[in-house]
Formats: C-alpha cells, sequence, structure tokens
C-alpha cells in the first residue's frame, strides 16, 4: 500500500547492495535503479553516494531512511487495528528453517496452520543457520527457525524445544550393541559430519570442547549438507554420526540404524528467530502465537 518507490528504497538502504534489494524484491535491477532515481528526482537530491561499486546514504538519503521506518511502521499498525475490526488474517509470511528443522518439523506445523489460516500463504525458505540468522538479519524472511544459539543479541530469540543429539551406526556395527556410548569411543570410528555453517555442527563442536577434545581429534571421513544424506552415509556402513534424535524414527522402525546415548547427553533448542518490530503483520503474530502453541504441546515428544 506504501508509495513503491520508498519500499524500494527501503529495501536497497536496508540491505546497502541495488543487487540483493533486486532480489528480495523479486525485481530486476534496472527496475530497483529506476524507483530509487524517481525518488531522487521527486526530491531533487541524491540519497545515495555510488562509489568503487558500494553505495553508501547521502545526508539526505539517511533522513529519508528513517522517515521511511516510521512510515512503515504507521502502515502496518494501521493494517493490524483494522484487520483486529474485521477479524480478517490474510497475507504472505516467508519463514526460514534450518534443514533439520524444515524437514521434520515444520511440515505439520505449517500444515496444521495453513488449515486455520488459509488465506496466509507462507513461503518457506531452507538453509543452515547461519544462513537463516542472516536471512532475519536482513529482513529476507519475516520468521527464522534455527538449530543452534543465536548471538546476534539484537534479534528477539524464543526457544521452542528441546532436540536431542544421538549417535547412529549401523546394526552390524561393532558399538551397536552398546545402549551408550562415550565421545571418545565413537571417535575412534570414520565420522560423518555436517557442513560448515551447520547448527547441528556447531553444537557437537561445541560439545567437543567441552569433553576437551578439538578437531584434531575427529578424523573426518566425509563433511555432508543434510540429515537424510548422514543417514544414508551411515546405512551404507561409511561412518558413524551423530544427528538429531527427531530424524530417526523412521530408520529406528525398520531396523537399518541404531541409535546410542551419548555419555553425557547432548541437548541444543528449536528457536525462532526474528526482527524486534513494533508493529507486524497480524498474520505474523498469529503464527507466532500459534507456533507457541506447537511447541508447547510438543515439548516433551522425544
Amino acid at each position: 500500500m506504501a508509495d513503491r518507490r520508498l519500499q524500494v528504497f527501503h529495501t536497497v538502504a536496508r540491505l546497502l547492495s541495488f543487487t540483493k534489494a533486486a532480489e528480495s524484491l523479486h525485481m530486476t535491477q534496472p527496475a530497483v535503479t529506476f524507483q530509487v532515481r524517481q525518488l531522487e528526482e521527486y526530491f531533487n537530491t541524491r540519497l545515495f553516494d555510488r562509489t568503487h561499486n558500494r553505495i553508501s546514504l547521502t545526508e539526505a538519503g539517511q533522513r529519508v531512511y528513517k522517515f521511511a521506518d516510521r512510515i512503515f511502521d504507521l502502515y502496518a499498525e494501521m493494517e493490524n487495528a483494522v484487520r483486529d475490526m474485521t477479524g480478517e488474517i490474510r497475507g504472505v509470511l516467508i519463514i526460514g528453517a534450518s534443514t533439520t528443522i524444515a524437514e521434520y518439523m515444520l511440515p505439520s506445523l505449517l500444515g496444521d496452520f495453513k488449515k486455520k489460516y488459509p488465506d496466509v500463504n507462507v513461503h518457506l525458505r531452507v538453509s543452515n543457520s547461519d544462513g537463516i540468522v542472516s536471512m532475519v538479519e536482513n529482513n529476507d524472511i519475516d520468521l527464522g527457525v534455527v538449530e543452534s544459539p543465536v548471538m546476534n543479541k539484537n534479534l528477539v530469540v524464543e526457544e521452542c524445544r528441546k532436540d536431542r543429539l544421538v549417535a547412529i551406526v549401523t546394526p552390524q556395527h561393532p558399538l551397536a550393541a552398546k545402549k551408550q556410548i562415550k565421545i571418545p569411543e565413537l571417535l575412534e570410528y570414520a565420522y560423518i559430519a555436517r557442513e560448515e555453517g551447520s547448527g547441528t555442527r556447531e553444537v557437537i563442536q561445541d560439545y567437543l570442547n567441552e569433553q576437551g577434545m578439538n578437531s584434531s581429534d575427529v578424523h573426518v571421513s566425509m563433511e555432508l549438507g543434510s540429515p537424510e544424506a548422514i543417514k544414508g552415509a551411515v546405512e551404507a556402513g561409511m561412518g558413524v554420526a551423530i544427528v538429531s534424535e527427531v530424524t530417526i524414527h523412521k530408520e529406528l522402525q525398520l531396523g537399518t540404524l541404531v541409535a546410542l546415548e551419548l555419555d553425557p547427553q547432548i541437548e541444543r533448542p528449536f528457536s525462532f528467530v526474528h526482527q524486534k518490530q513494533k508493529f507486524r503483520q497480524r498474520a505474523m503474530d498469529e503464527l507466532l502465537e500459534f507456533a507457541r502453541a506447537y511447541c508447547l504441546s510438543h515439548r516433551n515428544d522425544d
């Protein structure tokens, strides 16, 4: 509803990149440049300094950006006020989730949410935890769901539930008869790890450090980018791994993998992360409330 030129300018100013703004707005870069130039012509002044393929806000641009922030907050407040009166909940939400959460937690949550709010369109982006936090920081997504601690204190982080990590081996593996194992014994075998930037990898590395071990103590035979790939490699006898317990229910039932409890245990949070926005679209508030209720009902799930 807001002036399109101002929306485009605000996105470029926030990301300090015409290319990233074009991607975020699903526009071509020339179209983004055209909208910004129109606004500069309207104010009869430059809003960006462009030097050596980098841009920065001019003094006028900084002032326009601050007013734009206030204007968009007012628009959101107005829309929420009217929709509170009419009871209408609609719109588009973009959610980002790390791989484990996107594959094993979100399908049921978003399916139930869509049944209750059919006029809300939800788009899902999948990345590792570092990528999701970066998307939230850049306002590329409305809500992130991650599986590792978030260090940015300027973001709102709400823990949903605890997730336990376990070791997995094949039924034929020498360790398969054990119920519990200490990490040094597990790492005597070839280890299959998640990729750099993965929340699972980060949590495991912190655990190793707590146990007095470092990366040189781990014989990583391969690095893979998803829980499904990790499980497949372990099933093929290529090594051992540590994964989220929520990812292996099917394999345990089929008997293709054996889970070993780690001593001491590894737990990590599944958390929602979003910007500190005073006013959000009503659909976002409803999704947060729905997600909180979902987390409460599943908090004690294994």
